[in-house]
């Protein structure tokens, strides 16, 4: 079995969803893990939940002094892992330029600005969050496919820049994530269901299942340039 013992992991955007359970999962390997978010108060319930030496910061990636400032101070890591973004939805034509602005910099720009100033070890690795709208565009979400393709490509040039560092992406389809609990819980489980009965799996995607990617991805030295589609089957569906 693959071990991450003694070797340290961040995992940006740990706090919740994706990032808790796959902060969670390389925990559980071994690893001594920081998360990192902008809320402290989601880093310290995360950190009660993963249990084990967990380390917290507060950072916000789209702050570029305070991005630069952390890394100085914290020094290198082994392992990184960036899953933080908030990105807005919605037909380009009817979508806020500023929304369509900020989604880029969270997502994509804030992934760029952690490669550009973490330092990993040699041998360690970047892993990044993308999605499956990538390859399986929507009409009503086509700047988050933009998004994730840009950020798939992003991943694939800095496997060679960065070499030996390990450089890939995770692509989710359809998560059962606290992002959802906004919505009604009658039209949340209705579309739940609905997706369920469309996926060649039959089921809802859950954060565990982007953990076990991330894990693998993580824990495997012959994987860099790689996007790992965990989708449930969305893209061919």
């Amino acid at each position: 079995m693959n071990t991450l013992q003694g070797q340290t992991v961040l995992v940006v955007g740990g706090s919740s969803g994706i990032g808790a359970a796959a902060a969670k999962a390389l925990a559980a390997l071994g690893a001594e893990v920081t998360i990192a978010s902008r809320s402290a108060g989601k880093l310290e319930e995360a950190a009660a939940r993963i249990g084990g030496k967990v380390h917290t910061a507060i950072l916000d990636i789209s702050d570029d002094a305070a991005l630069e400032a952390f890394f100085a101070s914290q020094g290198s890591f082994d392992h990184i892992v960036v899953s933080a973004a908030q990105t807005a939805s919605g037909p380009v034509k009817q979508l806020p330029l500023a929304d369509a602005y900020a989604s880029m910099n969270s997502k994509f720009w804030g992934a760029y600005r952690v490669a550009r100033a973490a330092r990993i070890n040699s041998g360690g690795s970047l892993t990044l969050v993308s999605g499956f709208l990538s390859v399986r565009p929507s009409k009503t979400s086509v700047l988050q496919g933009a998004i994730n393709a840009a950020l798939e490509a992003l991943v694939r040039g800095l496997a060679l820049e960065l070499s030996p560092v390990r450089v890939n992406a995770v692509s989710p389809g359809l998560i059962a994530t606290e992002l959802w609990s906004r919505m009604d819980e009658a039209k949340r489980t209705a579309m739940f269901e609905g997706a369920a009965e469309r996926l060649p799996a039959k089921r809802v995607g859950q954060p565990e299942d982007i953990a076990n990617a991330i894990s693998y991805l993580v824990t495997t030295p012959f994987a860099t340039g790689s996007t790992v589609l965990v989708d449930g089957g969305g893209a061919i569906a």
